[in-house]
């Protein structure tokens, strides 16, 4: 069975999706685009046929820090993919707990959301999300670095209530 949550109209969050049919199942509920964090599964492999495009950054869950790089593909990933009005992104890892969190985090923080109400926003969506300091540190470790960057424009192509 499929498991995820939406954070915002256009966001979610969840676990893995491990078959092809669960993958048909993502599509029909509008999901257009998949960040895949587990190391575990490559859901290129069950993709096939459905239009949604994934992205896979394998990683463990080993509660190490994140360097600011290790976000910057799933960020850029997921804001160009939510230029498009219809665009529906999932962030998962395999059960949704630190891994996807930690990235949707990362997504919402560049999209301008504040770090606590970010975290609150997944946590209220997914109450089995839980976020170890060292990946908050890197998320906002990650964000400095985003809002350091030159071409960084805070004028994003995607808006809801922030």
């Amino acid at each position: 069975m499929l498991d995820y949550q939406f954070v915002t109209d256009r966001l979610a969050v969840g676990g893995a999706i491990w078959t092809s049919e669960n993958m048909r199942a993502a599509a029909r509920a509008g999901i257009t685009h998949v960040v895949n964090l587990q190391q575990e599964f490559d859901d290129r492999a069950i993709a096939e046929g459905t239009g949604v495009v994934i992205l896979w950054i394998a990683c463990v869950d080993d509660w190490l820090p994140k360097p600011a790089w290790f976000f910057r593909d799933g960020v850029q990933f997921a804001l160009e993919a939510l230029k498009n009005p219809e665009a529906r992104v999932l962030v998962h890892c395999a059960a949704g707990v630190h891994r996807g969190p930690m990235m949707l985090l990362a997504i919402l923080r560049a999209l301008g959301y504040g770090a606590e109400r970010a975290k609150d926003m997944i946590a209220a969506a997914r109450p089995q999300a839980e976020f170890p300091e060292v990946y908050l540190e890197s998320v906002e470790g990650f964000i400095h670095e985003y809002h350091s960057d030159t071409d960084y424009n805070p004028a994003t192509p995607y808006s809801e209530n922030r």
